[in-house]
């Protein structure tokens, strides 16, 4: 999957704020992270609850790898050039959601892309 197709799933959600490292692009709402991006790897890191965190490695390590967990949380690794646009936009909505204050998950659905 490009970057660009990356790109425009986050531009669908709402209040995402952006961040600048030396190699990497990450991603908040209202403050609190969710994912992130390195363009040199073709590979974004996303929250998850640990369960899917499993589940996901388990079924693909090809694809997902554990990248950490922390407060209660399991971020995975995804290959890009091994996941389609749909499950990555899933993915990334889900790691969004469990970022974004109630309210805002309740006025934001799932983005049709």
């Amino acid at each position: 999957m490009p970057d660009k197709e990356f790109e425009r799933i986050i531009s669908a959600l709402r209040d995402v704020e952006r961040g600048r490292g030396r190699d990497y692009t990450s991603f908040s709402v209202r403050g609190k992270r969710f994912g992130y991006h390195w363009p040199r790897t073709d590979t974004v890191g996303l929250k998850q609850t640990i369960s899917e965190q499993q589940a996901l490695v388990a079924e693909r390590p090809e694809v997902f790898e554990v990248q950490f967990t922390a407060g209660g949380f399991g971020w995975v690794v995804v290959q890009l050039s091994g996941i389609e646009r749909d499950e990555l936009a899933e993915l990334v909505y889900e790691a969004w959601r469990l970022s974004a204050p109630e309210e805002l998950v309740a006025e934001v659905p799932l983005p049709q892309l």
